[in-house]
């Protein structure tokens, strides 16, 4: 796995350099029509392909039901740890901290990592974690998270918010498709891989694009270890918990727990930036927890295995 993480950093690091060559505001926009392009378009197309062919079964529910249970234990530990805010700088730092800790990326880079370490069927996995898991939490506890600690706005209600995502649609249809057995037409299928195959390079690309650091990172270290401690191990911890807990069978469980590691979710900025939270640490988290997953990422597959 270390191998396969290597060479998925090599494309996080263009991005990053990229960014840098650039410059941020730049930067930024050329990530923002590049992350539009695949949560609208690339992304769906993977989606469609993948759950078209996979079998309706309670593994379709376990998996969600686990990634729950990772995202909102996490969540009351963050709470009971950071509070109000007021040991890591106010009410702002606090929201963007408890977003990171119980957030994790698992569709642009746990995708990838699933996909390059376990094989395209993987994919199966990575899908209903976030879809039916990560991003109703995300666009519901999360928006609820960010209004509370940071500013005033009224979001849209969350069912709003939910059918906004392309991917979610997507999935729903693939599912559907598969449960009336309708087969997938020779064309449609090329179709779709075409497409779906633009998604890994673009996420690790956005992923590079999207980290960045600010001088006087180390009076912040405190206030970022226990994200760290949250999401690279006592989150998948719950997780492999909780797919003993529902009966997940053992194909399924290494794929699952490696989810549950991942670091911190890219698309948290958005909410950040969205609610006036503290942006620079949410991103400072996102950097950190994404340099340290390529060391505690292969140490939790071989502990699986």
């Amino acid at each position: 796995m270390f191998a396969i993480l290597i060479g998925m950093s090599s494309i996080i690091a263009a991005g990053l350099i990229w960014r840098l060559l650039l410059g941020s505001n730049q930067a930024e926009a050329v990530r923002a029509h590049l992350a539009k392009a695949v949560y609208s378009v690339f992304l769906p197309a993977l989606v469609l392909h993948v759950m078209w062919q996979t079998p309706v079964n309670l593994d379709v529910l376990r998996i969600p039901v686990v990634a729950s249970a990772g995202v909102l234990l996490s969540l009351l530990v963050a709470v009971l740890i950071y509070g109000d805010g007021k040991r890591v700088g106010g009410k702002k730092a606090a929201g963007a901290l408890l977003l990171a800790a119980c957030f994790g990326n698992v569709t642009y880079l746990g995708l990838p990592v699933l996909t390059q370490t376990f094989g395209p069927w993987a994919q199966s996995v990575a899908i209903p974690y976030d879809l039916f898991a990560n991003t109703p939490l995300l666009f519901t506890v999360g928006i609820m998270l960010a209004g509370h600690f940071g500013s005033s706005q009224k979001p849209a209600h969350p069912l709003i918010e939910l059918v906004r995502v392309p991917a979610l649609w997507a999935a729903i249809g693939g599912l559907s498709l598969s449960l009336f057995a309708i087969a997938m037409p020779a064309w449609v299928d090329e179709s779709l891989g075409v497409l779906g195959a633009a998604v890994v390079p673009l996420m690790l690309l956005s992923i590079g694009m999207a980290l960045r650091w600010q001088a006087g990172w180390i009076k912040r270290a405190p206030a970022l270890l226990p994200v760290i401690v949250i999401q690279l191990a006592l989150m998948p911890l719950i997780v492999w918990g909780a797919c003993i807990g529902v009966g997940m069978p053992e194909k399924l469980l290494a794929p699952t727990v490696i989810e549950g590691a991942m670091p911190c979710m890219v698309l948290g900025l958005v909410l950040c930036d969205r609610f006036k939270l503290d942006s620079s640490l949410y991103a400072e988290a996102v950097t950190l927890t994404t340099i340290l997953s390529l060391f505690t990422l292969p140490l939790w597959l071989k502990i699986l295995a």
